[in-house]
């Protein structure tokens, strides 16, 4: 077959670019950030692929999905097969999406239950069984023979109802007698029960003395009460009252309890038939908050001390805690701290005894006996009655948190399913366990199997095996089959659809990834290299967007676009093989051979007095860290994928940070005390998400000058004149925006069965605002023509309006000029959106003691990119603030005046501190995982200066 041949793609900022890429092999794109390397490998080749597939469904069927899709802006692509893009995004916050789901071993380890499982008695742990008619016959014949029983059928266990139905069908089909809650009675004309109890109803369907002469009769009758038992029946000894227990299905043959046939849906925490009843297969319940519902204790519940509740007023809820207070004998005027605690239990939780109410103001209900579900049940009926919508889930959640379901404990399925075994471990044991270690279990677990387990399970942990093993080769060991995919970070969720695809062992695939090695330490990245190889070996071509020196040079083809970014790239400025880009002479290959590097500071930063100290950090793997940062430096954390970095910053230390200075509610996860909270006045969270959701989102109004520059064209005389205010230059209210296209610049056209078409609005030519808007100008440029401008180019255009110039050089500086100020922000990097967040930081008045947070800030980030973005977190740290990475680049690393590492490996074989200092000292610790590569990256960049 032969190689993709891309001409004259057009695409964003490409400029009629042609490219190569050979089939069959690994191809990396590389080039600064906004060069178009997104926009050549995911807009053009990726689209074309997409709509191409599309294009082969009728008519009838594109119709269903929309029409089809746009075709992107390129002559001709040659050689493309099926393409498959594997992204950086995790899309599914649905908290039942789970690793083993995703990667679907779980299915296998359902599957491997199901068929292969060993039930246990929830009640006793004790082995079930389970008997055919003829086994039963024989152990009646041997274990009861002379004895006088009953054979009893149970058509009803410990369920509330009056019965008479059923007691009216049992006499027409000619039953005497049955067995109520223990005690034996006759059918009789109109027999019912009390409805409200809860029963047990066993049918008699014979009585006899077992022994060898009645055998027919007693296997017509096993037969029978089987039957009418559904597969269960009782044996009730006349003389002692002993039962016994028989069934066809699985059985606790001291207890009676009997277990359905497994099947892989009983073993599903998303099907009714498996997941626990109580959390619903969530492994976690919401339960009542009193610091939330209570925070001023010495309020009482009458003057609105619950705050859900408010002020005494005359519901129903009130009268029945107030009932509770009489039965404990104190008032509902008195402050909370004051009431016992097992009176806040049950206000909260519920009371097991019913309640009587003697509150005039409710004369139907006084002195009749109530129960009382509590506060808890009362606040989800309310959410319940308010729909599920977001507002209501968000008013709820500040009231509760979450907790382990005390049910399943977190296994997520109902008793029955986790009290089948594999080598003494339960499925939900399995799934808990780390993928390393999982592995390990697997291939043991064969000789904890009987030999009919065996043949059973073999093919089944064959293909398991295979599974993990591609997981394991990506570097995602420290994951567990149960860990929920909303928690995964973009690169673990693109590791795993990379570890599936290589589980599918398709051919003639065009695969392509963004930026794989995101979140990957050094010492995992050899392995991912092998993967994607692997990936390329099977027969398909793979196309990585990386700036990976690694990748780079394991690759067999290497794409750099460039030579600038925005409206200064999308050129294809060196095409060919890792060796012969050592000579080409771009930026990325003075970079990669050396000639080029980041420089570090010979002087650190020293450590003051000016410290913020947390101790005994405890959450998830962490294992009693204590660690300081010194304020006014550059802190890098470091450690392997999984080791408790995020753990440690993201969900310890800044909520601790959020709590203190903005009372937020997201809490931190456990931790003794922190120290120097009084140096700190403001903390901000940088990451890479979009920073507008909508096509209306761009720089100019995330930064907030859109608002400055609107002002100004408001203070024109024109403006004045016309009376035009702020909203006037909104394209995103009526008034001054185009209402054909409602200031969107463009119309969308449904062609039904062909692909939609994005036209220019006919009336204001993409220009998204009407005439008389357009008309006001200033300096001779409309509002339009202004949003339509480079950062570049506004810096000159508003170089003598300070409050304008102020921010839009802060843009410039820190590497994106060449972004049109009105660019529609769905159309940015997380690069550019990181530092457009950034700049915004920047141009706020600070006082020198702000704590800034990255995670992972070199995302996306070319060499250069990584350079410019130094200078401004420099820049932040130079006012006296605080700069907190979390980072595995070792440009970044090394230019840390202080480094934490965590680890020294992922999940539970991590979550210490290896070390703290400088980057010079941790190169001489020998069981630092960074330490090695530290060293080298240090070593390569004084040869560099000195070449220099």
């Amino acid at each position: 077959m032969q190689d993709l041949e891309i001409k004259g793609a057009r695409v964003h900022n490409l400029k009629n670019v042609d490219a190569h890429i050979p089939r069959y092999s690994l191809t990396v794109f590389t080039g600064l950030s906004g060069s178009g390397k997104s926009s050549l490998a995911f807009d053009t080749i990726y689209a074309e692929g997409q709509r191409r597939y599309i294009e082969t469904f009728s008519s009838y069927a594109r119709g269903f999905l929309g029409g089809g899709m746009e075709r992107p802006d390129v002559e001709q692509i040659d050689g493309l097969g099926p393409v498959i893009s594997i992204e950086q995004k995790t899309t599914n916050r649905n908290p039942r999406s789970t690793v083993g789901t995703v990667t679907e071993v779980y299915d296998f380890f359902r599957l491997l239950y199901a068929r292969a499982g060993q039930a246990v008695s929830y009640l006793t742990g004790a082995p079930m069984v389970r008997y055919t008619e003829e086994q039963i016959l024989d152990l009646l014949l041997e274990r009861y023979s002379g004895q006088k029983v009953l054979l009893l059928a149970p058509v009803v266990k410990q369920r509330k109802g009056h019965y008479k139905e059923l007691f009216e069908q049992l006499r027409k089909k000619s039953f005497l007698n049955v067995r109520v809650d223990g005690e034996l009675r006759e059918i009789t004309y109109g027999m019912k029960l009390d409805r409200y109890k809860l029963h047990s109803v066993e049918v008699q369907t014979d009585k006899l003395t077992i022994g060898e002469k009645n055998r027919d009769r007693l296997l017509n009758s096993l037969r029978l009460t089987l039957k009418e038992g559904d597969g269960v029946m009782m044996l009730l000894n006349v003389d002692t009252g002993a039962v016994s227990y028989f069934s066809r299905h699985l059985m606790d043959p001291e207890t009676g309890l009997s277990y359905n046939e497994p099947a892989p849906h009983n073993f599903s925490f998303n099907s009714p038939n498996g997941s626990c009843p109580r959390c619903k297969g969530l492994g976690e319940v919401r339960v009542i908050d009193l610091d939330s519902i209570a925070p001023d204790r010495s309020k009482s519940i009458y003057q609105g001390g619950i705050l859900p509740l408010g002020k005494y007023r005359r519901l129903l809820v009130f009268a029945q805690i107030e009932a509770l207070c009489t039965k404990y004998e104190v008032s509902i005027k008195a402050p909370i701290k004051s009431l016992p605690e097992d009176l806040l239990e049950e206000i909260i939780n519920g009371s097991e005894e019913d309640i009587m109410i003697n509150d005039d103001r409710y004369p139907d209900l006084k002195g009749l006996p109530l129960s009382y579900d509590g506060l808890s049940a009362y606040l989800m009926s309310q959410e319940d009655q308010e729909g599920e919508n977001e507002g209501s889930e968000r008013w709820l959640a500040q009231f509760t948190k979450p907790q382990v379901c005390p049910e399943c404990h977190g296994g997520r399925l109902n008793k029955e399913s986790l009290h089948y075994l594999i080598a003494e471990k339960n499925i939900g044991e399995v799934a808990s366990m780390e993928l390393t270690q999982l592995m390990h279990w697997v291939e043991h677990v064969e000789e904890h199997l009987t030999p009919q387990q065996r043949t059973i399970a073999t093919e089944i942990l064959k293909e398991i095996r295979t599974r993990l093993s591609f997981l394991l080769d990506v570097g995602l060991g420290y994951l567990s089959m149960n860990r929920m995919s909303a928690t995964l970070s973009g690169g673990e969720s693109q590791r795993i659809r990379l570890a599936t695809q290589i589980g599918t062992q398709l051919v003639e695939v065009l695969y392509i990834l963004d930026e794989p090695s995101i979140g990957l330490h050094q010492r995992d990245n050899l392995r991912l290299i092998h993967s994607l190889q692997k990936l390329r070996d099977l027969g398909n071509t793979v196309i990585v967007v990386e700036h990976d020196k690694d990748m780079m040079l394991e690759a067999d083809h290497i794409i750099d676009m460039g030579p600038k970014a925005g409206r200064l790239g999308g050129q294809v400025v060196f095409e060919g093989t890792p060796k012969e880009m050592m000579k080409a002479g771009t930026l990325t290959a003075r970079y990669i051979s050396g000639e080029e590097s980041i420089e570090v500071s010979p002087i650190r930063r020293p450590v003051t007095e000016r410290v913020l100290r947390l101790k005994g950090a405890k959450g998830n793997n962490l294992r009693d860290v204590s660690v300081s940062f010194p304020l006014g430096t550059l802190i890098c954390v470091a450690g392997v994928s999984g080791s408790g970095k995020s753990t440690l910053i993201n969900e310890t230390l800044y909520p601790i940070l959020s709590q203190h200075l903005y009372s937020s509610l997201k809490e931190p996860l456990p931790y003794e005390r922190i120290e120097g909270l009084e140096l700190v006045d403001k903390v901000v969270a940088v990451d890479q998400s979009p920073i507008g959701r909508t096509p209306r989102s761009n720089p100019a109004t995330y930064t907030g000058v859109f608002t400055d520059i609107r002002s100004l064209f408001v203070s024109l005389p024109e403006s004045k004149m016309r009376g035009y205010k702020p909203g006037r230059f909104s394209f995103n209210v009526s008034g001054g925006r185009c209402e054909t296209c409602s200031g969107n610049g463009y119309k969308t056209i449904a062609m039904n069965f062909l692909p939609d078409v994005y036209a220019p609005c006919e009336v204001c030519h993409g220009r998204r605002y009407n005439r008389e808007t357009l008309e006001v100008r200033f300096k001779g440029k409309s509002i339009a023509d202004v949003l339509d401008m480079t950062i570049n180019m506004a810096v000159e255009f508003f170089a003598h309006v300070p409050h304008i110039l102020k921010k839009l050089q802060v843009l410039q500086d820190v590497g994106l000029g060449y972004i049109k100020l009105g660019q529609s922000s769905t159309t940015l990097s997380g690069g550019e959106s990181q530092r457009i967040k950034l700049a915004s930081e920047l141009a706020k008045r600070d006082t020198g003691k702000t704590v800034y947070i990255l995670d992972e800030p070199t995302t996306g980030l070319h060499f250069e990119d990584i350079r410019v973005l130094l200078a401004i977190l420099n820049r932040l740290v130079d006012r006296g603030n605080t700069v907190i990475i979390i980072e595995h680049n070792l440009d970044v690393l090394k230019s840390a005046d202080y480094l934490i590492e965590i680890g020294p490996n992922g999940g539970k074989d991590g979550g210490r501190l290896l070390f703290e200092g400088t980057p010079e000292e941790l190169v001489k610790v020998k069981d630092s995982p960074t330490a090695p590569f530290l060293r080298e990256e240090l070593k390569l960049t004084k040869q560099s200066s000195k070449k220099k």
